[in-house]
């Protein structure tokens, strides 16, 4: 079980489950609890992203190693999460602009969607996790230094 992406999936989960209280303590009228949660969520999901990258950019990504006959359709569910993680990283900039520009009524609207494509975006991603690094061996490893200055 390969340490980075072990620490970077854990962290995603975590501001998942951060997520969630968030949402239970806003339910309580909770604000200032639920502001803390949610800061934690967020920077959760900061030090998941400054893994990843890192990891991407000086080690690189692990291509999948599993059957070549499910290949396609890890690729295909690689690339909705991907898109996925994608807006949900906008939504939830937006989202803690919204709070913490004191626009309540706009950041009540869209914190709930933010919130649910956050939690499928987890869920992927751990199945993403699962896929290449529990269930089957990883592929091939390339640095994205190593691809770009063709070493």
């Amino acid at each position: 079980m390969p340490i980075l992406p072990t620490i970077s999936t854990f962290f995603i989960v975590l501001s998942a489950v951060l997520i969630a209280i968030g949402w239970y303590l806003v339910a309580k009228n909770k604000f200032a609890a639920h502001k803390r949660t949610m800061i934690a969520a967020a920077i959760s999901a900061l030090l998941f992203f400054i893994i990843y990258m890192s990891r991407t950019i000086f080690i690189g990504n692990t291509s999948f190693g599993g059957p070549d006959n499910i290949k396609l359709y890890y690729t295909v569910f690689l690339i909705f999460h991907i898109i996925l993680a994608t807006v949900g990283a906008v939504f939830g900039i937006v989202t803690l602009t919204l709070a913490f520009k004191r626009k309540i009524k706009k950041h009540r609207k869209i914190g709930p969607v933010t919130s649910i494509i956050w939690f499928f975006t987890a869920i992927t991603g751990v199945a993403v996790y699962l896929l290449l690094y529990i269930f089957f061996d990883g592929g091939e490893t390339t640095s994205m230094i190593k691809a770009i200055l063709g070493l």
